[in-house]
């Protein structure tokens, strides 16, 4: 008797949670909207069906051990699924609230650098010393951080201004100066340059000053992401961790998608491209100079999205912002991605990451880590930056195919953990479920269509470093023809139909826009042709403007 009581009350319990967890989860599928109408009615009356059916089940054969047995199993086996659905819902819109919260500020970080066998072990220590600081150069981030250290330490010491980036890490290792400020968003550039390689090995951060900026990136909204067509930007930064934190934008892709027509086009912008800057929410930078695409990135992705709209004439409707963090998570989250490697594109070791396996030509399956490392790979290639560009296609590419496949289902719960903090977006939680609901939908046979800018080699003046650097003068013929494209997809056609700048009028709005290593430099110093921008540390010796020996 006293089992048969047991028995009962733990049948009733699971009833009652199985009607709740049921109820849970047509809740969230309701509040969430991500199955269309004509899914999610049926859904839910089915919800309510196989629950009605358990109970009556259980009050008609109420006198038969085995069915109440196997009723009592299937009410226990409904609760966990339920319940699991619940919570895997609850976490997806946990996700998309995460991505799709606009965020009012950036993340910036200034750093006070000594050598790393330097005496100076406290910033009590800088007292009597001398620390480099950049005249022209962040100037609003130098000041932030200074301050920040006089809150610390009343210890005083003298200032010494300089003129470029690579002037100031090249004081510090002569003892010029005891320690430098430095924005830490500058630290790959420093890294990158011939010699300072091993910046990191060679130095250490005594103190570090966080703060925010502001920072006004809004979306252009359209009507329907289903129905109408739209531009985002996808801007990745060079930095792991933080996504919000400031930093060079290496990938610069502005994806345009009509819905209508299926059409998914990737114009690609390489990272040196040479363009007048747009500084965006930055209070320290150079408006109008001419300066690499990839340094707009330090001054927020407002700044990149405006300089690219200048550059091709276009409105961007949307950004995500990724970092490399967000790459490799979001790969690994979905058990890898399959390339296909051209021929005489294999690589045997990623000069990214030598310590990785390289691509072989053909499939390959890819982990995060050499996801990230095939889509920085330039060095390995003659043609360089252009194939990294392709190779970031791919990539994106590839993600998506293995985003939008059945095996989701088994990846879902990576996939949720990884998105939380992979990127943000100005889409909004609506636009992203609307657009899911469409995918489910109507399964659209997406076609993929890629662009992407060319130009010519130079060194040239970039204001962000004081200093010159490697870059790329964007061939205007080749900007021209990126606008037409995505205009033609915007106006329901295929990219690949526009093989020539169709418009002239357009043509030589863009050709004023852009510039030739001809227009700037005039061999006294100058850069670009309006700017009149002089850098005092370098012209002291004109003929060396072409130098190769500090490649950006």
């Amino acid at each position: 008797m006293r089992v048969f009581k047991s028995f009962v009350f733990w049948n009733q319990l699971f009833s009652l949670l199985m009607i709740v967890t049921a109820g849970i989860l047509g809740w969230q599928l309701y509040t969430l909207d991500v199955l269309p109408g004509n899914i999610q009615i049926p859904v839910l009356t089915c919800l309510g069906l196989v629950c009605l059916i358990v109970i009556l089940v259980k009050f008609e054969f109420s006198l038969s051990p085995k069915i109440m047995v196997g009723a009592f199993a299937v009410s226990v086996i409904l609760t966990a699924v339920f319940g699991t659905g619940s919570y895997y819902l609850y976490r997806t819109s946990g996700t998309l609230s995460a991505i799709t919260a606009v965020k009012k500020t950036s993340n910036n970080k200034v750093s006070l650098i000594v050598p790393v066998d330097s005496s100076i072990e406290t910033p009590e220590d800088i007292a009597g010393k001398r620390v480099g600081v950049l005249k022209n150069i962040d100037k609003g981030g130098t000041e932030q951080a200074l301050t920040q250290l006089e809150k610390r330490t009343d210890a005083q010491y003298e200032l010494v201004e300089l003129d470029s980036v690579p002037q100031e890490v090249l004081s510090l290792y002569t003892g010029e100066v005891d320690a430098i400020v430095l924005n830490e968003a500058y630290r790959t550039n420093v890294m990158e340059l011939e010699g300072y390689e091993d910046f990191s090995d060679r130095t250490r951060v005594l103190f570090q000053a966080s703060f925010k900026t502001d920072a006004t990136n809004e979306a252009l909204a359209v009507s329907d992401v289903t129905t109408r067509p739209y531009n985002i930007l996808i801007s990745g930064n060079d930095t792991y961790g933080d996504v919000g934190e400031l930093s060079r934008s290496d990938v610069n892709m502005i994806v345009t998608i009509n819905p209508v027509t299926s059409t998914v086009l990737l114009t690609s912008i390489p990272r040196d491209s040479y363009v007048p800057v747009d500084c965006g929410d930055a209070y320290a930078c150079a408006q109008g100079q001419l300066d690499k695409i990839t340094h707009t990135g330090i001054n927020g992705i407002t700044s990149t999205k405006q300089t690219l709209e200048q550059l091709l004439d276009i409105d961007i409707n949307y950004t995500f912002r990724v970092n490399f963090s967000s790459v490799t998570n979001i790969v690994d989250s979905l058990g890898g991605i399959d390339i296909e490697v051209p021929e005489g594109q294999a690589v045997e070791t990623f000069y990214a990451d030598s310590t990785l396996e390289g691509v072989t030509e053909g499939r390959n399956h890819l982990d995060g880590e050499r996801a990230l490392a095939f889509a920085r790979e330039r060095y390995a290639y003659i043609d360089g930056d252009n194939q990294r560009v392709r190779n970031q296609q791919m990539v994106l590419k590839a993600i998506f195919d293995k985003a939008t496949s059945p095996e989701i289902i088994v990846n879902y719960p990576n996939l949720l953990q990884a998105l939380e903090s992979a990127f943000d977006t100005t889409l909004t939680q609506d636009e992203i479920t609307n657009f899911i609901k469409y995918q489910i939908q109507a399964r659209p046979g997406w076609k993929f269509e890629s662009y992407q800018l060319s130009g010519e080699g130079a060194m040239l003046f970039c204001p962000s470093l004081g200093q010159e650097a490697y870059v790329t003068v964007p061939d205007p013929n080749t900007t021209a023809l990126a606008h037409d494209k995505i205009m033609a997809v915007l106006d329901g056609k295929d990219a690949d139909t526009v093989t020539e700048p169709q418009s002239a009028a357009q043509q030589d709005e863009i050709h004023q826009e852009t510039v030739s290593v001809d227009d700037v430099y005039d061999g006294q110093g100058y850069y670009g042709v309006d700017s009149g921008y002089y850098d005092p540390s370098q012209w002291s010796q004109p003929e060396q403007a072409y130098s190769e020996e500090y490649p950006d």
